[in-house]
């Protein structure tokens, strides 16, 4: 484990969210993407060495718009960067930690690889893993 990279809160309404984060807080609003394969829009706010991501769900079969129609807005998941997420799975496994991904997911920009743990290994905390690509992203 390198660091804690982001901190996700899901919100319903993208735009009202950055007025708070960003015009209440004084956040600055770094970029804005769409991600497909987890269909969410996101905002990326810099807060020192890493982030917060503010999710909306862009369609209502994904789980992050399950995660809000059962929850709603709130604290989503917690991400630590690691520098192997293949071994790093693996270790896991070994310990016995359910993972929701068995193989690590590709970002839409191909920047990434990422890996859920389920929250009944992590005391009810879902926890994502990133890898960055060898070739840049992170530090």
């Amino acid at each position: 484990m390198i660091k804690i990279n982001h901190v996700a809160i899901v919100v319903s309404d993208l735009e009202e969210a950055i007025d708070f984060w960003v015009e209440t807080l004084g956040l600055t609003l770094e970029k804005r993407e769409r991600a497909e394969a987890e269909a969410v829009e996101i905002a990326f706010l810099p807060v020192g060495e890493g982030e917060i991501e503010l999710l909306q769900p862009t369609g209502e079969e994904s789980g992050v718009a399950r995660y809000l129609e059962n929850r709603g807005p709130g604290l989503h998941h917690l991400c630590l960067e690691v520098d192997d997420i293949t071994g790093t799975m693996e270790r896991l496994r070994e310990r016995g930690v359910e993972l929701i991904n068995e193989t690590p997911r590709v970002s839409d920009d191909g920047q990434r690889r990422y890996a859920f743990i389920h929250p009944k290994s992590a005391g009810g905390v879902l926890l994502e893993l990133y890898e960055f690509a060898r070739d840049g992203g992170g530090d």
